[in-house]
């Protein structure tokens, strides 16, 4: 394949799976305790495949052309935020066999980040099968030659960061939801797959990015000190900044793999 129908590939799965998430998001952006979302604004009972998950957003029975509104990702910065980052992962980790991995990854990711930042929840009838999803993907791309990885240390590392982020949630649980907890899990794989360093790298960049983020909303006066923020979005970004860092750095023939602790076992 060359690289003209590479990016035509990547691209076409990102606009494709950006144009069935508004639906799900409509759906999961509800409070805490409260159901999943099973009609339009409207009243309208949503239908269609997988129980009315899968779909446009677009009511059938409302007005022709009428597009739902209010909590609901819109159908452009769904497509653009899907298509970007499967763009950004191509470039950045090339044809290697994880690369199907993290495409598969990417709609549910910016689904939970768009639902984080709705109602600040990552529901863990997501993030626990989105775990167990990251784990089977990385396990079929470590079965092909020329991965950039160790499936035995991605699940080490969704382990040890879904536990640290267990301690947070233990020791200060309104600062540290339970959802990120789960969600952990598979960040913390998909940067264990890399390398330790890799892991507390793509780590520090999320919190690092939440914490400014947060100072400066309090500096514009946009939010008082303190006030809680959704923090998936910068796990998911921390994750991707991950990823790319040492795709690149494989694909520039750097021999990270020979230091003790920038590989810490890069490569496989």
């Amino acid at each position: 394949m060359g690289i003209a129908g590479f990016v035509a590939g990547v691209t076409l799965w990102g606009v494709l799976a950006g144009l069935l998430l508004p639906r799900a998001v409509y759906r999961l952006s509800v409070e805490s305790g409260m159901p999943w979302r099973s009609d339009c604004p409207a009243g309208h009972p949503l239908t269609g495949p997988a129980g009315g998950w899968l779909g446009f957003a677009v009511c059938p029975r409302c007005a022709p052309g009428a597009r739902w509104h209010g909590g609901y990702a819109p159908v452009a910065g769904a497509v653009l935020a899907t298509t970007l980052v499967c763009l950004t992962l191509g470039a950045g980790v090339g044809a290697r066999p994880e690369l199907g991995a993290w495409l598969l990854l990417v709609p549910f990711t910016v689904l939970l980040c768009f639902v984080d930042q709705a109602v600040h929840r990552l529901p863990d009838v997501l993030t626990l099968p989105l775990a167990a999803t990251t784990a089977a993907a990385l396990g079929v791309a470590a079965l092909f030659t020329g991965t950039g990885g160790s499936w035995t240390r991605a699940l080490l590392g969704g382990l040890t960061l879904g536990s640290v982020y267990l301690v947070f949630h233990l020791i200060y649980p309104p600062g540290m939801g339970f959802g990120d907890v789960t969600l952990a899990l598979t960040v913390g794989q998909i940067l264990g797959w890399y390398g330790w360093f890799v892991l507390f790298a793509g780590t520090f960049a999320g919190f690092t990015a939440a914490a400014v983020h947060g100072y400066v909303r309090a500096a514009l006066r946009r939010a008082e000190p303190g006030t809680s923020i959704a923090f998936g979005p910068f796990m998911a970004g921390g994750a991707l900044a991950g990823v790319i860092y040492a795709g690149l750095g494989l694909g520039m023939g750097l021999d990270l793999a020979s230091d003790p602790v920038l590989g810490a076992g890069l490569v496989p």
